[in-house]
């Protein structure tokens, strides 16, 4: 029981700081490039990860090493730059919706490649929601015919990554401490992503006397410290005390808060989209709903 409760906390919580991330994608584009919001990103995320987690490396198995290499690459590197790109042709709410696409791949990652079972309640769960996902990609398209959709793919091969993560982790993680597995996750891309950072020009003069750098860092550092860092360790937690789908339905949730940022942002919200959000909510339920 009290495993129940604390997924469903975890799970509320996730959805609000990855659900604001996007916004603060957003707002960080305004004076850094997307490259250099996405190896910053990681940057930061591994400082902070490792001064709290280094003394946990120690415990981790030689076997476990390669998929902790991984796992860091496909749940952190590549999405940091990915969706930054993405947003720069596609709206904050849109690009959050897309995302919801994780469970869906999830599932059917999870069955044809990790062996990973899944009900056909999770599945039923997932289809309605990725309805709900439909309508708003669709309405949000009405909305911006302006905007470019084939940046939405960089979106789609981010969720195909977070789902082999999420089963990577369910497969060959599943002992390994939550705050560990994220630690151990950046002492492999930390250094890329700061050569990355180097040939972005981030320590240029011309870049750190811009007038709208140091509000673009501050956004890139809440985004480190609490859509990454911390989000991070609350996720892999939930993934081992409940089920693949069920952690990732905190993708079919995050569009309600990001639709609720874009919303005070001056991004547009109609009655369709609250029906699609309702929609989605259904589809988390139905999805982890245990039978009677």
């Amino acid at each position: 029981m009290k495993n129940v409760n604390t997924k469903w906390i975890y799970l509320i919580i996730l959805s609000i700081i990855w659900g604001s991330s996007f916004i603060l994608i957003k707002k960080a584009l305004l004076g850094l490039t997307p490259y250099q919001i996405g190896s910053l990103r990681n940057v930061l995320t591994g400082i902070i990860l490792l001064a709290f987690g280094f003394n946990g490396l120690k415990t981790i198995k030689k076997s476990q090493w390669k998929w902790l290499c991984i796992s860091g690459f496909l749940g952190s590197f590549f999405p940091a730059f990915l969706f930054a790109i993405a947003e720069t042709e596609i709206d904050s709410s849109i690009t959050s919706i897309l995302n919801s696409l994780v469970p869906l791949n999830t599932i059917l990652m999870g069955a044809a490649i990790f062996k990973i079972a899944s009900t056909k309640r999770q599945f039923i769960g997932v289809i309605i929601g990725f309805i709900g996902t439909a309508i708003l990609i669709l309405k949000g398209s009405e909305i911006n015919p302006n905007q470019n959709y084939f940046y939405a793919s960089f979106i789609i091969i981010s969720t195909l990554m977070y789902a082999a993560n999420v089963n990577i982790i369910k497969r060959y993680l599943q002992n390994v401490k939550p705050l560990t597995i994220a630690a151990g996750n950046y002492v492999f891309i930390m250094l890329p992503a700061f050569i990355v950072l180097v040939f972005t020009d981030f320590f240029s003069e011309s870049t750190y006397t811009s007038d709208l750098f140091w509000n673009a860092f501050l956004c890139v550092l809440i985004l480190s410290v609490f859509g990454t860092a911390l989000a991070k360790v609350l996720f892999n937690k939930v993934i081992q005390i409940s089920t693949p789908v069920f952690a990732t339905s905190v993708t079919y949730l995050m569009p309600i808060v990001a639709l609720i940022w874009g919303l005070l942002d001056g991004e547009a919200f109609t009655l369709i989209q609250g029906i699609a959000s309702i929609i989605i909510l259904a589809g988390v339920y139905i999805a982890n709903k245990k039978k009677a």
